[in-house]
């Protein structure tokens, strides 16, 4: 049965489960409409269309 050397410390251990445990960057996609960046599967928040559909009437600036 394997049994550790030496004791690893609290600085070692939480920095290889900060390693493990990091968030990726969201992919971002450009809207077809407005070519803006948004997330994948949502409506674009600049111009309020999804699907090539209106969702969000916007108003005009």
């Amino acid at each position: 049965m394997g049994v550790p050397q030496n004791r690893r410390s609290k600085a070692r251990n939480r920095r290889r489960r900060a390693e493990i445990m990091r968030l990726e960057a969201p992919n971002l996609n450009k809207c077809p409409k407005c070519h803006e960046p948004k997330l994948p599967h949502r409506l674009c928040p600049s111009c309020g269309y999804y699907n090539n559909r209106e969702v969000i009437a916007q108003e005009a600036e």
